[in-house]
């Protein structure tokens, strides 16, 4: 069964997120895993996009952004479906559950202190326990 992770941010900005995302997603990679991020809008997917080649100055993180590219690199961020072959992680910045959540191993929820994103990590949260999936819970004390 899928497990998932929330990390809880002590951040109010939702661009801590999409750069804690960047992170979960390079230790993904180094890994060897294949990793789906899945925002809520095309503007948070470009911004995703330009965050994958930029969060620091001395990593690269191969990655296809939708809708642009539909290349096989390991990490893909999208806003809309997935591909079957991307079932490792998902890391989850939209406010919803994304509909193929099961067929992940793994689904990363990503958790910033604004009250939008909190009362949409409640009710996703209450989605994954009432289906009786495996949940975690990470306070993450970030700069």
């Amino acid at each position: 069964m899928t497990q998932v992770d929330f990390y809880i941010l002590q951040q109010h900005e939702p661009e801590k997120a999409f750069l804690y995302a960047c992170r979960l997603a390079e230790k993904a990679f180094q890994r060897g895993h294949r990793i789906a991020i899945r925002c809520g809008s095309e503007a948070q997917g470009q911004r995703m996009d330009e965050l994958l080649w930029s969060f620091r100055a001395d990593s690269f993180l191969p990655h296809s952004a939708e809708p642009q590219d539909k290349d096989n690199d390991p990490i893909l961020v999208t806003h809309g479906n997935i591909p079957l072959d991307h079932h490792d992680l998902l890391i989850n910045l939209a406010l919803d559950v994304a509909p193929d959540c099961s067929r992940f191993q793994r689904v990363c929820e990503i958790v910033c202190q604004q009250e939008d994103w909190l009362q949409a990590c409640r009710r996703r949260w209450v989605h994954y326990r009432d289906r009786g999936y495996p949940l975690k819970k990470h306070d993450v004390q970030q700069n």
